[in-house]
């Protein structure tokens, strides 16, 4: 990547077009290691990409060989200087939640020539059971017949619209070659709300309710009253007595 100055618009459609490329490359690349996405962090000093795949050991390869390889590839590719790009692979914590790595799975399922229906119900247990709020799987195309066709496999909740779309679907489409013809596979899981983050979102839902529980009330052994009007200010201290009139001094000594 060059250092020249462009302008921001420029620069974020670079960005995008060299992050989807990159995507692209490493889907291709990495399918069977369990590709998860990809992330990039730019420093000053150089750029690091992050590799998401379930297996890590697969992508580092014998003694580093493999992610070196990828490493080289990429530099000559974006033609970053020498020592400038470093490529580190990151195992994802929980599979069941990712929605890439259930289609690469589901692929491969249909790949080997298992039955749609059974390939399908396993994803979906399979997502289900790791935590998901809720799944959708879609396949489409030349199932059995002649006659192409979308079969529809859904369980739990799941939302269509709004800003929690973003927050708590993820999403993945993969096609599949197979001799019949190319079936669309897409996958998409809803994520619960978790406030460390680990299964599911920091967030909540919009519509979530939390009902509190009312508190404990106390119980009347007598009938009593109580006074709820507020309180009367208190008057500030009386002002210092007026000196006495010389009538009244006179008065006083005359009683006496």
């Amino acid at each position: 990547m060059s250092t020249q100055i462009i302008s921001k618009k420029r620069k974020f459609v670079a960005d995008g077009v060299f992050y989807a490329e990159l995507n692209q490359f490493f889907t291709n690349e990495l399918a069977e290691e369990g590709y998860a996405g990809t992330e990039v962090r730019v420093t000053p000093a150089r750029t690091e990409i992050i590799i998401r795949a379930t297996h890590t050991q697969e992508v580092l390869g014998e003694k580093g060989r493999r992610i070196r390889e990828l490493t080289a590839l990429v530099q000559k590719r974006f033609r970053f200087p020498k020592d400038t790009v470093e490529l580190y692979a990151e195992k994802v914590q929980n599979r069941g939640l990712c929605a890439v790595a259930q289609c690469e799975s589901l692929r491969y399922k249909l790949l080997a020539g298992l039955a749609v229906r059974r390939a399908a119900y396993g994803v979906v247990r399979f997502i289900m059971e790791s935590g998901a709020k809720g799944c959708e799987v879609v396949i489409s195309g030349k199932l059995r017949a002649a006659r192409a066709k979308s079969m529809k496999f859904i369980d739990g909740f799941m939302i269509h619209s709004g800003q929690p779309v973003r927050d708590f679907i993820d999403t993945a489409t993969r096609h599949v070659l197979l001799r019949q013809g190319v079936l669309g596979v897409k996958v998409k899981i809803m994520k619960g709300s978790d406030p460390e983050g680990r299964i599911g979102v920091n967030k909540i839902l919009p519509d979530a309710v939390t009902i509190i529980e009312p508190k404990p009330e106390k119980v009347i052994e007598a009938p009593s009253t109580e006074d709820f009007r507020p309180a009367a200010p208190v008057q500030p201290e009386q002002q210092q007595q007026q000196p006495q009139s010389a009538g009244d001094e006179y008065a006083q000594q005359a009683q006496q």
